[in-house]
């Protein structure tokens, strides 16, 4: 039999993901920003977003005791920040003060917005999923408000990723979401 295609290591196979900054709070308040590369959707109806973080983090205790994040979507301007909010502690950085980013009020949660994303959705938690074999906790958020910066909204109201050049992140590395292949639906339009 010949092998058409080669079995490699396991990685980071589903791919791209969205960079995101996700930020959360103390119980005093203080805000801390993470970088994840596990952010992905979990129901449309109802709005269910969900971050993953390792048991080990600082971003996880704190979301588990306040049960609230908020997920900020990047451009590409600010990639060197979303990269070090990956390499440092919360615990020991103040990571706001550290790149320069700038915290805003949410509006139903106490973890801040970043000024500096396009895109800020602001969640609470309504479960964690833990498997003992897994190395990450998985928070399942109900969304509860979607900011967006008026200048990427496109005709329907919706994030035009293009114009806000998204960051994905697979296989240790960034990448820019640049141009729009079609809308859903193409293929039965014609």
């Amino acid at each position: 039999m010949v092998e058409l295609k080669k079995i490699v290591k396991n990685y980071r196979v589903v791919f791209p993901t969205p960079a995101a900054l996700v930020t959360s709070v103390d119980e005093q308040g203080k805000p801390n920003i993470a970088t994840a590369g596990e952010v992905y959707m979990l129901s449309l109806n109802p709005l269910i977003v969900a971050v993953g973080f390792r048991p080990a983090t600082y971003t996880n205790k704190l979301i588990h005791a306040t049960r609230e994040f908020v997920v900020n979507l990047p451009k590409k301007e600010i990639l060197e920040k979303v990269d070090f909010c990956g390499c440092v502690s919360g615990k020991m950085v103040d990571k706001f003060t550290e790149t320069g980013l700038t915290p805003l009020p949410a509006k139903y949660v106490k973890p801040p917005l970043v000024k500096e994303c396009p895109v800020n959705i602001e969640c609470r938690v309504l479960d964690v999923i833990h498997y003992p074999y897994m190395d990450r906790d998985v928070f399942a958020g109900k969304t509860l408000a979607i900011h967006l910066d008026e200048e990427v909204i496109d005709e329907n109201g919706f994030a035009d990723l293009t114009k806000f050049k998204a960051i994905a992140f697979a296989s240790n590395r960034y990448y820019q979401i640049t141009s729009l292949l079609d809308r859903q639906n193409f293929s039965v339009r014609k």
